[in-house]
């Protein structure tokens, strides 16, 4: 399709999105589903015997399923400013059979929600294997860095050290918490059914002459054809807008995760010691030619942002729904629930890229964790000396004037972490350098169990959800625009 460059584009679709699910947003999907609904309404309505529907109408309908004849509708609807009823005009004048009983008995709201809940029923699916797919990534980034002793922060400042693939877990970590809640929130998901004008029935029970078990099964019918276990027991004329705003808080704690995981690898990024993928011809800066900008990192930061943000009109509009249904919900639905699908799309495609790929330097983490580790020593040392039968207060002091002059050296006056040697000339200790440096031992001593519960994590906990899932981890590699 050719762009037009004379009208605003949506820069989640022709920037950042897949094809499949903008494909379930689109207009083509809508109004298919739309036809869907009417079909199905007719299909049970035969089945339970009202003579009105005939099974020759039924077939017809099914006939013009997918050929929508838009510019029909759309004709019809800049006449009569009604889209439901457009479409039931357009689809009429293809099915004239059929056309006297399309949506009969049915209110707007038996397409709209309907089709509302069979997209996002799909689009589910489509964020649930996007969440596998990252955990696969990052599982296996963790393996492979299980053991790698890192710098820990807290605050944002050095601590005790940690393991690439220990920090990696958290990240995963939140990820299963939210594919929990998504499917979770799958396993509730129900048709809206066919509750009539205001959710009594009341049309319906008048087609079935006040049969109310037709009425319940017709219902029943109607969300079984559409690929449906069971209805929300009662509405108003919508479903509960209560379910939008649930479902869009799942999909906000997605983003919240990936937003953590992107703002600690633009962190990580500065200090030079692990980076998202950077490609062979990619700009870091127009200016700067030497940059390598986590731009993948801060995308994804900023559109986690944006979904971060959308609960609150979803629940500002659940709020604002008078009695059984006021209008206001209609305009800032269309957009928001299609943005919030397509962002979560948007963030997992950009955490699936960054994920697959992630760079890893250690001889920059041996700098960092050879400036830090002395400091981080100084208990090991204080513990060291009380062996050798020097007081713990005393050497407590000792330790604490180096370890504030070592402090000053690097801080004040960008110099080296000397607090070993400075340690080691005091005759007060009754160590020399070497034997400190010897004591100081490897990294990997500082990390307790972080190895191994990175490794026990990804065993008992990650891989059997990955085994459940492992139909939906293989994919086309996620290709990015710029």
């Amino acid at each position: 399709m050719e762009r037009n460059r004379d009208i605003y584009q949506e820069p989640l679709v022709s920037r950042y999105t897949s094809p499949e699910m903008q494909r379930l947003f689109s207009e083509r999907y809508k109004f298919s589903h739309w036809r869907q609904c009417w079909i199905a309404l007719a299909e049970a309505q035969h089945e339970m015997g009202l003579k009105a529907v005939s099974a020759e109408m039924v077939a017809q309908l099914k006939e013009h399923a997918d050929d929508i004849n838009f510019d029909v509708a759309e004709a019809k609807e800049r006449e009569i400013r009604h889209d439901v009823m457009a479409h039931v005009f357009a689809y009429g004048q293809q099915c004239p059979l059929a056309e006297p009983i399309i949506h009969l008995g049915a209110t707007s709201q038996f397409v709209v929600c309907n089709t509302d809940l069979m997209i996002q029923r799909e689009a589910m699916k489509l964020i649930r294997a996007a969440l596998v797919r990252t955990l696969a990534n990052l599982a296996r980034f963790a393996r492979k860095y299980a053991d790698l002793p890192t710098l820990g922060y807290t605050h944002y400042q050095p601590a005790q050290p940690v393991t690439v693939g220990k920090r990696t877990t958290l990240y995963m970590q939140d990820l299963l918490m939210d594919l929990d809640a998504l499917e979770h929130w799958q396993s509730l998901l129900k048709a809206r059914g066919a509750k009539g004008t205001v959710g009594t029935q009341a049309t319906f029970l008048e087609l079935f002459a006040g049969d109310h078990a037709k009425v319940r099964e017709m219902d029943r019918r109607v969300a079984a054809k559409l690929g449906f276990e069971q209805t929300f027991a009662v509405t108003g004329q919508t479903y509960p807008r209560k379910w939008d705003m649930k479902t869009v808080e799942v999909l906000a704690g997605i983003a919240a995760s990936a937003h953590k995981f992107a703002v600690d690898l633009r962190l990580l990024a500065n200090l030079k010691v692990q980076e998202e993928p950077f490609e062979s011809k990619q700009v870091g800066s127009s200016a700067m030619a030497y940059k390598r900008n986590p731009m993948r990192a801060e995308r994804m930061t900023g559109l986690a942002r944006k979904l971060m943000n959308l609960p609150a009109n979803f629940a500002a509009t659940a709020g604002n729904q008078w009695f059984e249904r006021t209008l206001d919900d209609s305009a800032i639905r269309r957009m928001d629930i299609a943005q919030a699908f397509l962002l979560a799309d948007a963030v997992l495609r950009l955490y699936i890229n960054i994920s697959d790929n992630m760079v890893v330097y250690p001889k920059q983490i041996e700098k960092h964790l050879r400036e830090e580790l002395p400091f981080m020593a100084t208990e090991k040392i204080l513990m060291a000396c009380v062996e050798r039968g020097e007081s713990r207060q005393a050497m407590h002091e000792v330790i604490r004037e180096h370890s504030v002059a070592a402090g000053r050296e690097v801080k004040e006056e960008g110099g080296q972490n000397d607090l070993l040697r400075r340690l080691g000339e005091d005759s007060r200790v009754p160590f020399s350098t070497a034997d400190l440096e010897a004591l100081l031992g490897d990294a990997k001593d500082f990390t307790g169990r972080a190895e191994a519960q990175t490794l026990e994590f990804l065993d008992e906990i990650v891989e059997p959800v990955l085994k459940a899932h492992e139909h939906e981890i293989s994919g086309a590699e996620v290709t990015l625009h710029v």
